[in-house]
């Protein structure tokens, strides 16, 4: 059986936000820029991958993160349970894209912690750490954005009102969520 370590084993809760970590979630990088690749991702997974910048897709399993022209961050919408890493929509990709040259795929699923957000007071903790001005982008449901927060390179996908998933290393996941908790606790 896979042991899976969770790296943040607590959620905070404080008056108007809520903090813990969502696991285990498959996320892969998939990269490529010819029309074949597109359409290969597209038939392989059903879903069309975002085209514009800062955005994302949605299909009832899967996430599509747009990160740069040629980069998006795929990842399941529900955690996953299994015992073993192996998993059906990595091979499919690597079959239908990587193996006949048209991008590539890249697990990353144990490189970064998704930490999910609620709450009135996100943005409050986000503006104690990070330079970005989010408010435009805290309107715009499905919005992306690769920022600094507290000194570390997140991803932020706005998922409705009041709800962010964060993505972040499993390196400073730890760290950044003691920050987090400090932070929030003097909101």
């Amino acid at each position: 059986m896979l042991n899976y370590n969770q790296a943040l084993p607590e959620e905070k809760s404080y008056q108007d936000l809520r903090m813990k970590e969502i696991q285990p979630i498959i996320k892969f990088i998939v990269r490529g820029k010819k029309r074949d690749f597109f359409s290969a991702f597209g038939k392989s997974l059903n879903m069309l991958l975002p085209t514009k910048s800062n955005t994302s897709t949605q299909s009832e399993n899967l996430t599509a993160l747009w990160l740069s022209p040629d980069e998006w961050m795929i990842h399941s919408n529900r955690s996953i349970k299994g015992e073993n890493n192996k998993y059906e929509i990595e091979k499919l990709l690597n079959d239908k894209i990587s193996k006949v040259n048209l991008g590539a795929v890249t697990d990353v699923t144990d490189q970064f912690v998704l930490i999910n957000l609620k709450g009135d007071k996100i943005y409050d903790l986000f503006g104690t750490g990070s330079p970005y001005n989010f408010s435009e982008y805290k309107k715009t449901k499905g919005a992306v954005i690769q920022t600094i927060l507290a000194k570390i390179d997140v991803i932020i996908h706005n998922q409705n009102k009041n709800e962010v998933n964060l993505f972040v290393r499993r390196s400073f996941s730890q760290h950044l969520f003691s920050w987090m908790n400090d932070s929030a606790s003097r909101l």
